[in-house]
């Protein structure tokens, strides 16, 4: 499992869409928290870094798919992924070597974002404390819904050899989950009945409430079984194709 990580770790850094998927992602992050006057962190007027925390799963949406979507479907299209059955490993280790790579790549990229936090406190007056604690909090549940997403996008590059589909399936899947059910949960139908129950499947629901800086165990739980159900799913779509390639 551990030479799968390290292989897909090298191999992301080692293309060129790689540096570019993370430059943009930078980029788009400087842009929106320090140039854009509506949602810059230096016009809020208060030490906080809730702008970064709510601009995150938009930026999560476009970026994890673009790092989950090689995956497998590179693997397809490529004919390496019959190269791979024949490895000593399980399918369960091929998929959370997979997966692990992303999450890692997940964390380089927000390492960055840690600046933000040495900027605020820079220009905050000393005697005017950070809420460390809600910011630890948040960055937690960033941590959560960015490995959720990541198991989106392993099932949807398991269905496909095109890396464009696998894209595209994720982008659907992780806005379906983030803001569909919330949406679903105003419909008229739902009101005064079902409407709290449908919001609390959808991952908005679970990550606005970690981002308020308290880690509730149901959070928790759930983000853990977002991320079960889907690697669980690609598991499926791996044992089908070793049936299909072995008769």
């Amino acid at each position: 499992m551990r030479a799968i990580l390290k292989k897909e770790i090298s191999q992301f850094l080692s293309h060129l869409v790689g540096y570019i998927s993370l430059i943009i992602f930078w980029v788009v992050c400087g842009l929106f928290l320090f140039i854009f006057p509506d949602t810059s962190l230096l016009n809020a007027g208060y030490a906080t870094l809730d702008e970064l925390f709510t601009l995150a799963p938009w930026f999560f949406l476009f970026f994890i798919p673009a790092l989950t979507m090689r995956s497998f479907a590179e693997e397809y299209r490529s004919g390496t992924m019959e190269l791979l059955f024949t490895k000593p490993l399980t399918h369960a280790q091929i998929i959370l070597g997979k997966y692990l790579a992303c999450v890692v790549l997940m964390i380089i990229a927000l390492l960055p974002t840690l600046m933000y936090y040495a900027t605020i406190r820079h220009f905050t007056d000393p005697g005017i404390p950070l809420d460390n604690g809600g910011i630890a909090g948040s960055y937690v549940g960033l941590l959560l819904l960015g490995s959720s997403f990541a198991a989106m996008g392993m099932w949807t590059s398991s269905l496909t050899s095109n890396t464009i589909v696998a894209f595209l399936l994720a982008l659907f899947v992780g806005f379906l989950f983030y803001f569909g059910f919330d949406a679903l949960s105003h419909l008229q139908a739902w009101q005064g009945t079902l409407d709290y129950y449908v919001q609390m499947i959808g991952i908005q629901f679970h990550y606005q409430s970690i981002s308020r800086g308290v880690i509730d165990t149901r959070d928790v739980i759930y983000f853990l079984s977002v991320i079960f159900f889907f690697l669980y799913l690609t598991h499926l779509n791996l044992k089908y194709r070793f049936i299909q390639l072995n008769g």
